[in-house]
C-alpha cells in the first residue's frame, strides 16, 4: 500500500569547484558567472560569443566557495528525511571527469567540515532515529558498483562474481543476491562504505589522479513500525540510493589508452543513455522510455519518472579549457529539471525484514509462555 503525495519535479543542484593548480598552471580563467541567489549561471565562450553568454537557472547553484555542510543542508537533507519518513529517495552526482563529485558524495571522512553527502546522510538518518518516540527502526546497507556494464557487489567476498537485474511488480527493479547487512549504528554505516570503497575500481588518467571507473551506488533501507489508530503495527519503507557517477571523458584530453580507453567509452555509452532517458522523460512526445539500454538506467528507473525524491548535483570546472563539457553539463542538467516523478510513501510492504523479526519475536515468546505454562503444571 502506498498514500500519495503530488508529482514532484526531480531537483538539481550545479556545484562549481575551485580552478585547479593544473588549470593555474596553464594560465586558464574562468568562464562562468554564478549567482547563488538567483539561481542563474551565465557562461562564456572563450573564443567568442556569437550569439552572447549563454543563461541557465537552476533550484540552487553554488561557486568555488562553497561549504560542504551547505550542500547537505540545502540539497540533501530534504530527500533523507523524506526517506525516514517512508520515501524514496536518490541523491546522484553527475559531471565531467575531475570536477568533484566524489569529492561532493563522500568529501574527507575524518575531517567533519569537509565530509561529503553520504556521511552526513549516516548522521541524519541515526539522528532521527534516536530522536524518535514510539517507533522501531531497522536499517540496512547495500553496496554495488557497475564497471563495464556489470554489476559488482562491493560487499562480497567473491569480486569476481556479476549479478542480475531482477524486477517483480511487488519490489521493482533490483539486483538479485546482492548482500544487504543490518546496521546498527553510524560506524557500522561507516565499516560498510569502507568495505566497499577499497573494492571499487579506481585508475589514474590526466584529467584525474582517482578516477572512478564505475558508477557506484550506496543503498540504505529504512524500516519503520509504529502503532496505528486501529491497534495495528503499521510499516514504511524508505529507500536511499546515494549514486556517485564515473565522469564523462574526451581522450584528448584524458590520454586514455588500453583498459582506460574501454573503461571510458563503456563510461561515455552509459551515460549517453541516461541522456537518453532524460530527453525522453521531458521532449513530451515519447511513449518509450529506454531504461533497458543500461544497467545504470535500468538501476535508476524509480529515481527518474517514477516513485521516488531525486536531487541531481551537477558538478562542474570554471576552467575556459573545459568550456565545452561545462556547457553540456549545464544543458544536461537544465533538461533533467523536468522531470516529474511520483513519490509515495511505502507502506506495509510486503518485504519487509522488520516484519519477519516482529514475527520471530513474537513466536518465540509464545514458545517461552508455552514452555513456562508446562513447567507450572509440573510442580502441581
Amino acid at each position: 500500500m502506498a498514500s500519495r503525495k503530488k508529482a514532484d519535479n526531480v531537483k538539481v543542484v550545479i556545484r562549481c569547484r575551485p580552478l585547479n593548480s593544473a588549470e593555474e598552471a596553464k594560465n586558464c580563467k574562468r568562464c562562468l558567472e554564478i549567482n547563488g541567489r538567483t539561481g542563474e549561471i551565465v557562461i562564456h565562450n572563450p573564443k567568442g560569443d556569437r550569439d552572447g553568454p549563454k543563461s541557465y537557472k537552476f533550484d540552487q547553484v553554488y561557486d568555488w566557495n562553497s561549504q560542504q555542510r551547505d550542500i547537505y543542508d540545502r540539497a540533501a537533507q530534504p530527500i533523507v528525511s523524506a526517506v525516514c519518513e517512508g520515501f524514496n529517495g536518490t541523491v546522484f552526482a553527475y559531471g565531467q571527469t575531475g570536477t568533484g563529485k566524489t569529492f561532493t558524495m563522500e568529501g574527507v571522512r575524518d575531517k567533519p567540515e569537509l565530509r561529503g553527502i553520504i556521511p552526513n546522510a549516516f548522521d541524519h538518518i541515526f539522528n532521527t532515529i534516536d530522536e524518535s518516540e514510539g517507533k522501531q527502526f531497522l536499517v540496512r546497507a547495500s553496496y554495488l558498483e557497475i564497471y563495464m556494464e556489470e554489476i559488482r557487489d562491493l560487499l562480497s567476498k567473491d569480486q569476481g562474481k556479476k549479478l542480475q537485474l531482477k524486477e517483480n511488480p511487488d519490489r521493482g527493479v533490483y539486483v538479485k543476491n546482492l548482500s544487504s547487512l543490518v546496521v546498527k549504528s553510524v560506524k557500522e554505516l561507516q565499516h560498510v562504505m569502507r568495505v566497499g570503497n577499497k573494492n571499487r575500481s579506481v585508475g589514474v588518467t590526466n584529467m584525474n589522479a582517482h578516477s572512478s571507473r564505475s558508477h557506484a551506488i550506496f543503498v540504505i533501507l529504512v524500516e519503520c513500525s509504529e502503532l496505528g489508530e486501529d491497534g495495528e503495527n503499521h510499516i514504511r519503507a524508505g529507500k536511499l540510493n546515494l549514486v556517485d557517477l564515473a565522469g564523462s571523458e574526451r581522450q584528448n584530453k584524458t590520454q586514455a589508452e588500453g583498459q582506460r580507453l574501454k573503461e571510458a567509452a563503456k563510461i561515455n555509452q552509459s551515460l549517453s543513455c541516461l541522456g537518453n532517458v532524460i530527453s525522453a522523460l521531458v521532449d513530451g512526445k515519447s511513449t518509450h522510455i529506454p531504461y533497458r539500454d543500461s544497467q545504470l538506467t535500468r538501476l535508476l528507473q524509480d529515481s527518474l519518472g517514477g516513485n521516488a525524491k531525486t536531487v541531481m548535483v551537477a558538478n562542474i570546472g570554471p576552467a575556459d579549457y573545459n568550456y565545452d563539457e561545462t556547457i553540456n553539463t549545464l544543458r544536461y542538467a537544465n533538461r533533467a529539471k523536468n522531470i516529474k516523478n511520483d513519490p509515495k510513501i511505502n507502506e506495509d510492504p510486503k518485504d519487509a525484514l522488520l516484519r519477519e523479526f516482529q514475527e520471530e519475536i513474537e513466536r518465540l515468546k509464545s514458545q517461552l509462555d508455552k514452555g513456562g505454562k508446562k513447567k507450572k503444571k509440573k510442580k502441581k
